[in-house]
């Protein structure tokens, strides 16, 4: 069964019965966190973050041109949405600079362990 999420509210986390299954604690956690990160704003400035960093690098035109490339070579009448995203998303992933990335998780982890003074 699949739940809607309200676009104003976080999802609330799933309950697993299984207490054995590491996994289960796994994407509990995962969900906290994810609400934390909501209900404190911070996801949404991680994601101007990252949408800057990777405008800056060129990681943004590199996808463009991508899509431009795969349009232009299916034709612009045979491609989707979708055969687009599916086409783009693997490498989109894979051209991410590690330093985004590591900017990205030291962030993360400084919202997650603040500092004490």
């Amino acid at each position: 069964m699949s739940r809607r999420h309200s676009v104003n509210r976080p999802p609330t986390p799933e309950v697993h019965d299984d207490d054995n299954d590491p996994r289960a604690k796994e994407s509990t956690l995962l969900d906290i966190v994810n609400i934390k990160l909501i209900e404190s704003g911070e996801k949404e400035r991680l994601m101007e973050l990252v949408r800057e960093r990777l405008a800056e690098c060129g990681w943004k035109d590199e996808m463009r041109a991508i899509c431009r490339s795969f349009v232009k070579k299916n034709g612009r009448e045979n491609v989707t949405i979708d055969d687009l995203i599916r086409a783009i998303t693997p490498k989109g992933r894979a051209s991410i600079p590690d330093s985004v990335k590591a900017e990205l998780l030291q962030r993360i982890r400084t919202f997650l362990v603040p500092v004490a003074h």
